[in-house]
């Protein structure tokens, strides 16, 4: 590696940003994908009434994320980020295209394209648990929210390619629809891979292994002022050098440990709530929401998911411009609260009022995805890639990155189940409870970390125990 990084040229700042974000394209993209293909898939192998099915086929990717999480964030700290991405390309280009190449057996196919995407789903939680911890590792304390929300805009941005690929397919014949828009997701991962080849290891990494060398050289990539370069590598060195003893006995009981369980709780906690609330039952089942709304066919109301790609992506926008001017603990609080409204308020206003428009819950779900847009989406990962001492960063934001899967995946599978067998405002009731209740977990649990350093965030933070009173003030 140290002679790669004497070799290299410089590598502008702006490159290594967009391709060090770039594995939010991947999932974004597979994320979004299955919306506009199930409709298809369902009528060419028949699984109308087949919801379990439905489910697993679709929350399949995110039950292979929470494992693809835990091991990837494990991993880059013995391999490095870098190469950990690099591996997640090839996994991704593979699986997509065995995706849509799936044979047709009867209900055997339904089996082996479950199989197929928990495959794919190893790929995408590795990037999910990677690009966060890269970007937070490259950028300067005061960018780093704008940058790593990068990260946020690439995840929606390839969810609004995948819907509009979905559009422009819509007219193929049902059968050729879905699998060119389960295939085509290897595009973007080959663009990945061929970007990657090119990118710096992280300098906290290149630190930890010992090549001081190579981490100032790329240091120099991404900070203007020397003074900056030589203060920040020996901050970093302090932090290594008190903790690198903790280093060679770190366990997943370490994470547990009255030294780091205010950290780790807060950043898992938050990385479960952003799932739990409900946002994928939108993004995957959007169609069908509308088509349970106005009895239109789920194949027709594909211009539904551009519209909430549209919002998503001009909310992350606007966090990126906003991201260093307001706290990030106030953000999740107003985000969380019009999010839990725009869930409740369609089932309160149904109950009073029976002939209520049917399209009045897809508005509310539009005001939803655009306060989610802006606050959770991107700052999930902003606070996971920020929260996390050097010492547990690889493995706490895989945990944080699993449970964030599991609840994408429990909602793509028990979604389809409970509208089958419950009112859809019910349904999206419930999600608007958990909400609320994530605004008090974020008031009561979660550290402030705006403008602060990595080393300053794991100074502070691991003086607290879960019981601190404090737990819930300003860093």
């Amino acid at each position: 590696m140290q002679v790669r990084m004497k070799a290299n040229k410089k590598i502008s700042s702006a490159f290594i940003y967009f391709f060090g974000s770039f594995g939010g394209i991947l999932f974004g993209y597979d994320i979004g994908v299955m919306t506009g293909a199930l409709p298809f898939l369902e009528a060419d192998w028949h699984l109308q009434n087949a919801a379990g099915l439905v489910g697993w086929i679709t929350s399949a990717v995110m039950f292979g994320a929470i494992f693809g999480g835990a091991v990837a964030g494990q991993l880059s700290d013995k391999f490095g980020r870098r190469k950990m991405i690099l591996m997640s390309s090839i996994i991704f280009m593979i699986f997509s295209i065995l995706s849509g190449v799936s044979p047709d057996m009867g209900e055997a196919s339904s089996y082996y394209l479950i199989a197929v995407r928990m495959f794919l789903g190893l790929a995408v939680g590795a990037a999910s648990a990677l690009v966060p911890a890269y970007m937070s590792e490259m950028a300067p304390a005061q960018a780093r929210g704008r940058l790593s929300g990068l990260n946020q805009t690439m995840i929606v941005s390839g969810m609004l390619l995948s819907y509009v690929v979905d559009f422009l397919l819509k007219d193929l014949p049902g059968e050729w629809a879905w699998r060119l828009m389960l295939g085509l997701a290897a595009v973007p991962a080959l663009i990945l891979f061929l970007g990657v080849l090119r990118l710096p290891e992280s300098p906290r990494f290149l630190l930890r292994q010992g090549d001081e060398a190579a981490a100032r050289r790329v240091l120099t990539f991404i900070r203007k002022d020397p003074r900056e370069i030589d203060s920040e590598l020996r901050s970093i060195k302090e932090t290594a050098k008190d903790e690198e003893q903790a280093n060679a006995k770190t366990s997943w009981s370490t994470l547990f440990s009255s030294k780091y369980r205010y950290l780790v709780i807060a950043g898992v906690g938050v990385a479960a709530f952003q799932q739990f609330q409900g946002a994928n039952a939108i993004f995957y089942y959007i169609p069908l929401i509308v088509q349970k709304a106005t009895g239109k066919a789920a194949a027709s109301n594909l211009m539904w998911p551009i519209i909430q790609g549209i919002i998503l992506v001009i909310g992350s926008l606007v966090y990126m411009w906003i991201a260093e001017k307001f706290n990030r603990r106030a953000l999740l609080m107003l985000g969380g609260t019009v999010m839990g409204l725009s869930f409740i308020l369609p089932a309160i206003l149904n109950w009073m009022l029976p002939n209520m428009n049917p399209m009045t819950i897809v508005v509310f779900l539009c005001i939803y995805v655009a306060f989610y847009s802006f606050t959770w989406a991107p700052l999930t990962w902003v606070l996971v890639g920020e929260i996390f001492p050097l010492a547990i960063r690889g493995r706490a934001s895989g945990l944080a990155s699993s449970f964030n899967w599991i609840g994408s995946w429990l909602v793509g599978l028990i979604f389809p189940i409970m509208t089958a067998n419950m009112p859809q405002e019910a349904v999206f009731a419930i999600f608007g409870v958990i909400c609320l209740l994530g605004v008090i977990f974020i008031k009561t649990r979660v550290p402030e970390t705006r403008g602060h350093t990595l080393e300053e965030i794991e100074a502070q933070g691991t003086k607290h125990d879960a019981k601190n009173p404090e737990i819930g003030r300003e860093i």
